[in-house]
């Protein structure tokens, strides 16, 4: 009984300190988000979350405010404490010299650079360390940048509305509202801790939307809207170039020195010329430059033809999938264009979860698992 108290205590105090994590969503990047938190005598003494404009990490904000009380306290972070000099000096330092007798950790930094030498530090010291308190949550919170730190890619999540017979749309060429208000508030949620969107020119000249985060939370950087466009065919006076704010990147085959490329890039649209794979842009190459500029999470709101492609090249990390209770029928667009033989070595989706938006509901599943090589 008095093991079972322990565990539920400790999952108790972790979960704060994952609220407090998340706090650094936008905010943290392109560094991890972690929440402390410093118990003593079962009291709250000190708590904190890591911002990057802020430099200090959780567990250093989480002592200072605790100060004395952090001697023989125990402390709860999501993510094992660095023991490196970076930005800042090394957090298993600060938590020997504060006194701390127990740290209860979350997960493994998937960081190469510390990759249990901070557990290791505090335990030399003669620290406590409980490692794999609600370890999948903080797995979870952490994904893009696990995958970002380990690969230099970004984590790409597909995310698409549907309705039960798997149409994304009328037809093709046709704009189509399947979701409910609820979706799309959850849609713009995910947009606001993501660092990209990315789409292709066929859904601009449909659909011209804004691809904008709608939250009005806070954010360290703009969200950068990503069109993949081959002949550079995106209109002048498309919604999305008319709101560029340096914030709009077009990956092209054509020259950055023809007419269009110019008239573009006068309107605060940066364009990059990327190679040809089959006569379209290489995607590959696309999220290789998208991971060069810190871009560490990237959502897929597209269409059929780019879906298909990314799908079908193992590009996607997460599918998010909105589903309408609702039947299209014949004549509708599917989710993605794919080869009649992907099914036959298609992957299958792992860590199924399911939820409820107001009269739709999500699936969203795992393609990869970003902590181990794939």
């Amino acid at each position: 009984m008095e093991l079972a108290a322990v565990r539920l205590t400790d999952e108790a105090w972790m979960a704060r300190a994952l609220v407090l994590a998340h706090r650094g969503a936008a905010l943290a990047h392109p560094n991890p988000m972690v929440g402390a938190v410093v118990l003593k005598n079962e009291r709250v003494v000190g708590e904190g979350f890591h911002t990057y404009e802020g430099r200090k990490h959780a567990e250093i904000i989480a002592l200072q405010e605790a100060r004395a009380n952090a001697r023989r306290a125990t402390l709860y972070v999501n993510l094992e404490p660095c023991c490196h000099i970076g930005r800042t000096g090394p957090c298993t330092k600060a938590i020997i010299d504060a006194g701390v007798k127990r740290v209860a950790v979350a997960m493994r930094d998937p960081n190469p650079a510390v990759a249990g030498r901070g557990i290791r530090e505090l335990r030399g010291a003669g620290i406590a360390v409980t490692v794999g308190v609600r370890e999948d949550d903080a797995r979870h919170l952490n994904e893009a940048f696990a995958k970002w730190i380990r690969t230099k890619l970004p984590f790409v999540t597909l995310k698409t509305a549907l309705t039960l017979d798997g149409r994304i749309a009328a037809r093709t060429g046709s704009a189509t509202w399947i979701t409910s208000d609820a979706s799309r508030e959850e849609v713009q949620r995910m947009r606001h801790e993501s660092d990209a969107l990315l789409t292709g020119i066929g859904t601009v000249l449909t659909d011209d939307p804004r691809m904008t985060d709608r939250t009005k939370q806070p954010r360290r950087r703009p969200l950068v809207r990503v069109i993949v466009d081959s002949k550079l065919r995106i209109p002048l006076k498309s919604g999305i170039v008319k709101s560029a704010r340096n914030d709009v990147l077009i990956f092209t085959t054509q020259s950055q020195d023809s007419p269009k490329a110019k008239l573009l890039r006068k309107a605060g649209v940066e364009i990059v010329q990327v190679r040809s794979r089959g006569g379209h842009v290489d995607l590959r190459k696309v999220l290789c430059e998208m991971g060069q500029r810190e871009i560490l999470s990237v959502i897929l709101e597209a269409g059929s033809e780019l879906n298909g492609a990314a799908l079908a090249q193992d590009l996607v990390d997460k599918i998010v999938l909105f589903y309408a209770p609702k039947i299209m029928g014949d004549g509708g667009v599917p989710i993605a264009q794919l080869p009649s033989q992907w099914f036959e070595c298609s992957p299958a989706l792992s860590q199924l979860s399911f939820r409820r938006y107001g009269p739709d509901f999500a699936v969203q599943g795992y393609f990869h698992d970003v902590y181990r090589n794939h």
